[in-house]
């Protein structure tokens, strides 16, 4: 399986996990407290991973020509998402809401494909349809009865700004992966925590904070940086459409650990999941191409994209990360619209 394959799913695993858990704390926690205490737990808790690897030199660290993408993705996916979010659900039922969560998915892949240029041909096409179609038939649970849109709109805004926000942090994902994560789960923790507070709540017992902090850093944290990783190899499409398999980690758990019994429509959605992952999975995309000469710095080992000499003595055969450039090279292979990939095509 190609590791950005590998990643994306293991992302939404743990998201999609973390939802029928933070779901046992929602009785006594406020729904906006309850996503800035998940959305800190995550922050602060990488934050103490990335203390305890200070000196290691075992990441690409961002630099700042890179800063104002990541400024951009946390203005539109930490700070106005969460926001749009919450004015959005107050007003909208909830199988509503959840249906319209659905076009993040989608419109992450048209951003990719109108905006930024992503490759994609019928059968990503088909997939990502496949794909969008069953979460679409795992949250419908009612006809909408949306009344004023002024809900929906805001639901259908914060999908935008996520989407964006996958978009623009795909510009930044040669970078260290846990350094962006921990600054977008801060962002989000911090505003959420704002929104909480201006409210009228107050922080739960400490024994509920501990429990949502430690479901945050696993279902947001550790799955935001295999997410990043995802974007890093696939673009952000691919991996958006593979993210988008999270609903069914969560209803595995649900079955599993705390008895739900799904019924004929999330077996039909599992199939048309299946058939859509299936379809990007077994993509070839292969043609010659142009590699314009490129200086970016990311962890690497050496292959035929990845040809310079070192003066220090690395071992080119080991993941190591410094900055270097390649050399223009035309050939032809397999591959995906990862960060040596993401040429023009006719």
């Amino acid at each position: 399986m190609q590791p950005g394959v590998f990643y994306a799913l293991m992302a939404a695993a743990l998201f999609g996990a973390s939802t029928p858990f933070a779901k046992q704390l929602t009785g006594g926690v406020a729904p906006v407290m309850l996503a800035a205490l998940l959305y800190l737990g995550s922050g602060l808790g990488l934050a103490s991973w990335l203390a305890l690897r200070r000196g290691s030199g075992a990441a690409s660290l961002l630099r700042a020509p890179e800063l104002p993408w990541l400024a951009g993705a946390i203005a539109a996916g930490g700070v106005a998402g969460p926001v749009l979010l919450m004015i959005g659900l107050a007003v909208t039922p909830a199988a509503s809401a959840s249906l319209l969560l659905n076009l993040e998915g989608v419109l992450t892949a048209l951003l990719a494909w109108f905006v930024f240029k992503e490759n994609f041909d019928r059968r990503i096409l088909a997939g990502m349809v496949l794909i969008v179609l069953a979460g679409a038939m795992l949250s419908w649970s009612e006809r909408p009865q949306f009344g004023v849109p002024w809900g929906p709109l805001a639901i259908v805004g914060a999908c935008l700004c996520w989407a964006i926000d996958n978009n623009l942090t795909r510009k930044v994902s040669a970078s260290d992966p846990v350094q962006i994560a921990c600054l977008k789960g801060l962002a989000a923790g911090s505003v959420n925590l704002v929104i909480a507070f201006s409210l009228g709540y107050r922080l739960p017992g400490m024994a509920t904070v501990g429990t949502a902090a430690a479901i945050g850093l696993a279902g947001y944290g550790v799955s935001l940086v295999l997410f990043v990783l995802a974007l890093r190899h696939l673009g952000s499409a691919r991996a958006g459409a593979y993210y988008s398999a999270a609903p069914f980690a969560g209803a595995l758990i649900a079955m599993l650990m705390f008895g739900e019994r799904p019924g004929p429509v999330f077996w039909g959605a599992a199939a048309l999941m299946g058939l859509g992952i299936w379809l990007h999975l077994t993509e070839s995309h292969d043609h010659v191409h142009h590699h314009p000469e490129l200086a970016h710095e990311h962890v690497h080992s050496h292959d035929e994209h990845h040809q310079h000499e070192h003066d220090d003595g690395i071992d080119p055969g080991e993941a190591h990360s410094h900055f270097h450039t390649h050399a223009p090279l035309t050939h032809a292979h397999p591959h995906y619209p990862d960060i040596h990939h993401r040429h023009q095509h006719e």
